[in-house]
């Protein structure tokens, strides 16, 4: 019996899907799976490439009534840019929910996953920022930066960005990129004490010790942490997560192993006063409580959003038939 494989590259997967309501919708709507049970996603296996600074990550998640079960093979290789290369890489296999027959190969480049981790630090604003936050900063201006900023932009109305990098020419090069795309002011600050007037901040860099600091941050701040996705990862420095009226994390689990809530509880937090986004999005937890307080979401990145960008792409693909197949 003749099986069909579709095969879509980085270009393909760009004209599919994109900073848009539907991928918006894909990618919350994993949370209240992953935070029930429903979702079966096994831990991140990581193989560190030391010698060239670089990691080697495979998630992959079932999600209960989706056709298809995506497996990653994300790499990031943080000397990259020196060579001219992204810091991020990899793709995906997309295997039928029923058969387990892979039904489509998609050579994304690691774009599949900038997009879902951008639309994922939206959902975190959504519901857990001010609604009339107007001012927004982000620590660290690459790839991910701009993405966070285009998808915020569909659940915020804000009119000013602060930018910060350890590079300033980084910084001025993500204001150039963006400041005729977005609707807003762009200002690159070089004193991390200049965010305390954000309303948002979101961190996106692969540092391993603490930038973000207590002192960096206003009454009413919300902080999205998207960095630390491995254990010897970190971004917001001591008391900043242990200090905050809510934690919340796309996964408790593996949130405490690898992400900022690991550094926190070897500090002291409680483990069992994080709060998974998913309870926020079902409307089970209420979230935020006042205005003035301040709350963090620690963002690892999982299984289930993979399975739901890519099942989105393949589908769309699918109907618009783009994209190569090969009959196996």
């Amino acid at each position: 019996m003749n099986r069909s494989l579709t095969v879509l590259t980085e270009r393909h997967l760009r004209s599919l899907v994109g900073i848009g309501s539907d991928e918006f919708d894909a990618v919350a709507g994993v949370y209240p799976l992953i935070s029930d049970g429903s979702a079966v996603m096994p831990p991140i296996m990581r193989v560190d490439v030391v010698d060239n600074n670089g990691e080697i990550d495979i998630k992959s998640a079932y999600l209960p009534g989706y056709p298809g079960i995506a497996v990653k093979v994300s790499a990031g290789f943080f000397d990259n840019p020196s060579r001219g290369l992204p810091s991020l890489g990899g793709f995906m296999m997309v295997l039928d929910s029923e058969t387990g027959v892979p039904t489509a190969g998609l050579f994304d480049n690691g774009y599949l996953t900038d997009l879902r981790t951008g639309l994922a630090g939206a959902v975190a604003a959504q519901h857990l920022a001010r609604p009339d936050s107007s001012t927004v900063a982000v620590v660290g201006a690459g790839v991910q930066a701009r993405y966070q900023l285009r998808a915020l932009s569909l659940v915020l109305t804000f009119d000013r960005v602060l930018v910060w990098a350890r590079r300033p020419q980084q910084a001025n090069e993500l204001v150039e990129d963006l400041e005729g795309e977005l609707d807003c002011s762009f200002v690159v600050v070089t004193d991390l004490d200049a965010l305390a007037v954000a309303d948002v901040i979101v961190t996106t860099t692969p540092a391993t010790s603490g930038i973000l600091e207590l002192g960096h941050i206003g009454p009413g701040t919300h902080i999205t942490a998207v960095g630390s996705d491995a254990e010897h990862k970190r971004e917001l420095g001591e008391g900043v997560v242990t200090g905050a009226d809510l934690v919340a994390v796309d996964s408790v689990a593996q949130s405490v192993r690898l992400g900022e809530s690991r550094s926190a509880v070897a500090e002291g937090l409680d483990p069992g006063s994080l709060v998974e986004l998913g309870e926020i999005v079902a409307g089970t937890h209420p979230g935020r409580g006042a205005d003035s307080d301040i709350t963090v979401c620690d963002l690892t990145g999982t299984g289930a959003q993979d399975t739901a960008i890519a099942g989105l792409a393949v589908e769309r693909a699918v109907a618009q038939q783009v994209g190569d197949v090969i009959v196996t």
